[in-house]
């Protein structure tokens, strides 16, 4: 198989939306979920914390695990497991027992989104890697934003559902990774797994300052957009007044937004140097959370209002995450696999930060959710100006 054939492409972006649509999907069953299971509403969005906290400390092994036994092993194993989690979700008969499958499924969850960037920058360079990073950037953006009307669907048959739904994903997902992708860490570059190689992989990334800062600005841009996901049960259904299954007004516009924003990563992609699209995205962003604070502070709510400058955002999210995630990676080269597990996990541990503390605080108006965004977005445009990727002209 050619490494640019388009199939493979999107093989890479199934595996890495695997994760967010494991967080998002459930959104729209809360209230029905807490009813069937006898829990409180903060119980069953605390699912999502329990979800969250072991795929960030998993996602810190999955890449150093691939960069050990093989990229389409830990794709296999990451899956499979993922698959009796999900089915132990649906059938969960209390909220503890869906805690417990929770956690697994983001322990295993996160195997398909790490390995699928490492696979990236192992198979395609330069623009052509900005490109194709653009592309699954875009479906892993999309997930979070198509999965809860997903959801809003599958709850007509029962909430339930919706976890047989995320198991056949992965099973589908699993199936054509093993089909269409080729091994990328071949036998001779492989590394040995233990806890010591990992954790002295860990300190030389990670002690490498512009690899961090770089994760950092990443995390917090998609956390602007994220914090949004995570209330949307709360923004959506009490602060807009809308149904589960009216919850697509939200995430059409955004998957919109993303889409725009990824089409504008591969067109600039080797036109422009990435600080000057890394101005242009940050300067666009920071006119956007500008808007969105005046329209929830000076404007009644209203859905058009209060949805539109989240897709405005996401064009220029869209537009900086490729960039910043393959400076990232190249970092690394020789430990990609553990390299994006740590950009991961960045990424997971802002989500992660987002849902148990962040959004249960701000989720009670439109204007302390347009705050949180200001606050992550203005965190990862003070970070990124102190890389060398925002210096090099």
């Amino acid at each position: 198989m050619k490494p640019h054939s388009n199939i493979l492409v999107y093989v890479l972006a199934a595996l890495a939306a695997l994760a967010p649509f494991a967080i998002d999907t459930y959104l729209p069953a809360f209230h029905a979920m807490s009813i069937d299971l006898g829990a409180s509403d903060l119980q069953i969005q605390q699912s999502l914390t329990v979800y969250l906290l072991p795929y960030a400390i998993m996602t810190l092994w999955h890449g150093a695990i691939s960069d050990a036994i093989g990229r389409i092993a830990t794709i296999k194993w990451g899956l499979g497991v993922f698959v009796l989690a999900s089915i132990g979700c649906a059938f969960a008969p209390n909220v503890e027992t869906l805690w417990f499958f929770r956690a697994l499924q983001g322990a295993s969850g996160g195997a398909g989104n790490t390995v699928a960037r490492a696979m990236v920058r192992d198979l395609f360079e330069g623009a052509q890697a900005q490109r194709v990073m653009a592309t699954v950037q875009m479906l892993f953006g999309i997930a979070p934003a198509a999965a809860p009307i997903i959801g809003g669907v599958l709850l007509g048959i029962h909430w339930q559902s919706i976890f047989v739904f995320l198991a056949l994903y992965a099973v589908i997902s699993l199936w054509a990774a093993v089909m269409y992708l080729p091994e990328t860490m071949p036998q001779e570059k492989r590394l040995k797994l233990s806890a010591r190689n990992v954790l002295t992989s860990y300190k030389t990334i990670f002690s490498d300052g512009e690899f961090t800062k770089l994760c950092v600005s990443l995390g917090a841009v998609f956390a602007a957009f994220f914090v949004y996901v995570l209330a949307s049960p709360i923004f959506l259904g009490r602060l807009l007044g809308f149904s589960p299954q009216q919850y697509g007004y939200l995430f059409v516009s955004t998957v919109c937004g993303m889409v725009l924003g990824s089409y504008l990563a591969r067109w600039v992609a080797g036109k422009y140097t990435a600080k000057r699209v890394l101005s242009a995205a940050y300067a666009w962003m920071f006119l956007i959370v500008l808007l969105n604070v005046a329209v929830c502070y000076y404007l009644p709510i209203n859905p058009v209002f209060n949805i539109l400058p989240i897709a405005l955002f996401n064009i220029g999210m869209a537009l900086v995450m490729p960039v910043i995630s393959l400076a990232a990676l190249d970092r690394h080269p020789k430990i990609r696999g553990t390299a994006a597990s740590g950009q991961a996990f960045m990424q997971m541990l802002f989500s992660t930060v987002s849902a148990g503390l962040v959004v249960p605080l701000m989720w009670g108006s439109v204007q302390t959710l347009a705050i949180a965004m200001v606050a992550f977005w203005l965190i990862s445009w003070l970070v990124i100006r102190q890389t060398q990727l925002w210096k090099i002209a």
